[in-house]
């Protein structure tokens, strides 16, 4: 298994990219191929992906994009392809935001992602995904893994998520302290 390919981009086609490492040209599926340029080096994170008669690699510019994209695909009824849909369509902070908001609507607008798809996604993924970590405060991080480590689950922490966010400032302690109570409400 791959984890990442590093190598020069030789083409851009609407659906993948060829990027070549030591002399051998490897077709990659990726969501947004034209944010690539012919002739620059790049990382692109690599899922392989094998079926009966199939034998792809789908790539991403990043490992949360991937990990989304891993997610998505163990949805049942959702694929590869749709999967590529969404991430082409969106980011991934986005998908995850509307996946714990139980945002169908959101999810609809995708290709291929009717009602009972959407339900689905909801339903397998809803609460397992959190933001990621770039995009939290490195101190409402410390805040998360205190409370998980009290056993708290990721859906239970994302419906205070706004809440820790709107008071940062607060020293760790106090932060942990609000995150405590307002937990309790919702028990």
């Amino acid at each position: 298994m791959f984890d990442y390919i590093k190598g020069i981009i030789t083409r851009v086609d609407a659906n993948y990219v060829v990027l070549e490492s030591n002399n051998i040209g490897y077709q990659i599926k990726t969501p947004n191929p034209f944010i690539y340029k012919l002739h620059e080096e790049r990382i692109i994170y690599i899922h392989t992906y094998l079926r009966e008669n199939i034998f792809d690699l789908y790539g991403f510019k990043s490992i949360k994009e991937r990990s989304l994209f891993l997610n998505l695909i163990s949805v049942k009824g959702l694929g590869p392809k749709t999967a590529l849909a969404i991430l082409a369509s969106s980011e991934p902070e986005e998908v995850i935001q509307a996946i714990n908001e139980q945002n169908v609507k959101f999810l609809q607008k995708f290709p291929g992602i009717g009602p009972k798809v959407s339900h689905q996604i909801i339903l397998d993924l809803m609460g397992k995904l959190v933001p990621t970590t770039n995009a939290i405060d490195p101190k409402l991080e410390t805040v998360y893994e205190a409370l998980k480590s009290l056993g708290y689950q990721n859906r239970e922490i994302n419906q205070i998520h706004q809440e820790l966010q709107d008071n940062k400032d607060l020293p760790i302690e106090d932060l942990i302290k609000l995150a405590l109570r307002k937990l309790k409400v919702f028990k």
